[in-house]
């Protein structure tokens, strides 16, 4: 699919009423076949329907990082995905490690919709629409290989996926020496980041953080990227990979006991985030 509209004309910009507030989809007008996705004004997801692999987010970036040294390269793992929007990971996965099983998880049924009938993905990706929390809960027990959590309610994520309740059932889920992986955002002095660092060490041997160098320094607001598994995790190569991004991030292991976990008594919605923070120009 090239991103030009059946009549041959050059594509638009298409909005709807979804669930969750108005859904935005942008065409890149510097790539063909590129489309951002938005909700409310907040950026959701970018996605190349020409190039599968070309991911414009940094933090997407990060996590494909993740999917590609997890495993042998081309090797067919099964990942559970809690957040949709466009389903930019999944259709990377879906080109890089083919005949692998997709499922994913998104709230928004309306959201969904929109972005199945402007953006179409391909097969071996399952949509569920659901509560994240709810469907984690009725996935088999040591069946899938990783999970990516990048669920945000507009620019926050809720405060029912951040305790470590949530993330015990996440471990439930994942064979032995499978992964973990959350996408989060936070700002100095890091407070939530460093609580979800607490958290995941609550239930992982191995947690690592990745992000770049002036946010994990708690200069400005940015995506922090934490990883957690009941095995080492290969941060050699991750960290090579890493390294070579147009904005390099930097990876360290989760410093003992920074913070409280955060429990289901204690969450809250991560910190807003600084105005600014996403704007479109």
């Amino acid at each position: 699919m090239s991103g030009i509209a059946a009549d041959g004309s050059e594509p638009r910009p298409v909005e709807r009423q979804v669930a969750l507030g108005t859904a935005k989809l942008m065409p890149d007008i510097d790539l063909d076949g590129g489309w951002l996705l938005t909700l409310d004004g907040t950026p959701q997801s970018y996605v190349d329907l020409q190039d599968p692999m070309h991911l414009e987010f940094e933090y997407v970036q990060r996590i494909a990082h993740l999917l590609d040294v997890v495993a042998s390269p081309g090797e067919p793992l099964d990942v559970l995905h809690l957040g949709g929007g466009a389903l930019t990971l999944p259709r990377y996965l879906a080109e890089t490690r083919p005949s692998s099983q997709q499922q994913v998880v998104e709230l928004d049924g309306p959201l969904t919709e929109f972005v199945a009938e402007h953006l179409p993905w391909p097969s071996g990706i399952d949509v569920t629409v659901g509560d994240a929390r709810a469907a984690l809960a009725a996935v088999a027990p040591a069946s899938v290989d990783v999970v990516v959590a990048d669920v945000f309610r507009g620019s926050r994520t809720p405060a029912h996926l951040t305790s470590v309740e949530f993330v015990r059932l996440a471990a439930a889920v994942l064979r032995p020496g499978g992964c973990y992986a959350a996408n989060l955002a936070d700002g100095p002095p890091l407070a939530f980041a460093k609580a979800k660092t607490a958290t995941l060490a609550a239930v992982f041997a191995h947690v690592c953080l990745v992000a770049e160098p002036a946010v994990l320094r708690g200069r400005r607001y940015g995506n922090v990227l934490l990883i957690g598994s009941d095995v080492p995790l290969p941060t050699g190569e991750l960290t090579r990979l890493l390294a070579s991004d147009p904005f390099p991030a930097r990876l360290t292991e989760a410093p003992e006991r920074a913070a409280e976990p955060i429990t289901d008594a204690t969450a809250e919605d991560s910190p807003p985030p600084p105005s600014g923070a996403f704007s479109l120009g």
